[in-house]
């Protein structure tokens, strides 16, 4: 499949073993809605920016998929066998994923960001080789790009 221009695409934090799984395993991919970037759940493409659990893979995307669909869901519902997690009620969306595909190569930042979500557009995914590539402080609508665990803070310009 292609990623045209004018996709947009979410890039998503992916810091759980188990949730990469359920990518893998059974297409899907789970966004709190209290955390979801302005435009969720209507994307093109999500891509998953691998954190410190995936080891020599870490600080990195490495892998992307089309979103084809989503539902509006608990916790609960999204993973019955923890009924009594302390977020079993609150609402996620379910995005259904088609085939994963290889980025190559990786799309990699040069420092440690806490990132959790970046949206961006198809041509600036397909020409990134750096995470600070993917990165405008903000959308043509006035709407941030980036959302941080941490308070708003501005990206180092780049000095190359």
């Amino acid at each position: 499949m292609l990623v045209y221009p004018d996709d947009r695409v979410l890039v998503a934090v992916m810091n759980n073993l188990e949730d990469w799984r359920r990518v893998q395993e059974e297409g899907w991919y789970r966004i709190p809605t209290k955390q979801a970037p302005t435009g969720t759940p209507n994307f093109d493409w999500i891509a998953f920016y691998f954190s410190k659990v995936f080891k020599e893979n870490k600080w990195a995307i490495h892998f992307y998929a089309p979103v084809l669909g989503h539902e509006l869901l608990t916790r609960r519902d999204l993973i019955p066998t923890e009924p009594d997690h302390p977020r079993a009620g609150e609402w996620y969306y379910r995005l259904a994923l088609g085939s994963l595909h290889h980025k190559l190569p990786p799309i990699v930042s040069d420092t440690w960001r806490r990132i959790v979500f970046i949206v961006t557009s198809g041509d600036r995914f397909e020409a990134a080789e750096e995470i600070k590539d993917l990165l405008a402080d903000y959308s043509p609508t006035g709407h941030p790009f980036v959302t941080l665990k941490e308070e708003q803070r501005k990206f180092e310009s780049d000095e190359s």
